[in-house]
């Protein structure tokens, strides 16, 4: 069964960047949170698996619905279960924790801080675990449709 979550996201733009040089790192944060842009991405569980006969994760099929930037990294972290190996938004990340969302907000069944620690120790330095899976377009010269597939590496 295929579900939906839709979290909001800010899309940067070249004038939305411009307009946070020189802010104070404090406000940067408030200032991507005004006037997001609705996002949906459909996910399904394909398999709970060990991560090196320790951790448990999932792998999962993620549908970006919308095509947002960072769409499936935030959506995956705001329903507290980060992407393994994203150094953005997973555990101890760049960005905001939890996708930005309050941590009271988070679903009752998130990966525990300690198993999130655990994972992302244990694939520190690894690439991170996204792959897709398939893609298909026109050709740009002969129009031809084309699609592809590969399986994940991981």
């Amino acid at each position: 069964e295929r579900l939906r979550f839709p979290p909001y996201m800010r899309v940067s733009t070249e004038e939305h960047q411009r307009a946070l040089i020189g802010l104070d790192p404090e406000k940067v944060g408030k200032k991507i949170l005004e006037s997001p842009k609705p996002s949906v991405t459909e996910y399904e569980v394909l398999a709970r698996e060990e991560l090196d006969g320790k951790e448990d994760v999932t792998r999962l099929a993620l549908t970006s619905i919308s095509g947002r930037t960072h769409q499936l990294n935030v959506h995956c972290a705001a329903i507290g279960h980060p992407i393994v190996g994203d150094t953005v938004y997973g555990y101890g990340g760049e960005a905001s924790a939890n996708g930005g969302l309050e941590e009271s907000t988070l679903p009752d069944d998130r990966a525990s801080g300690d198993l999130q620690r655990g994972i992302a120790e244990f694939y520190a330095g690894k690439t991170m675990c996204v792959h897709a899976n398939s893609i298909s377009f026109e050709h740009p010269i002969t129009r031809e449709k084309l699609s592809l597939e590969c399986a994940a590496p991981f």
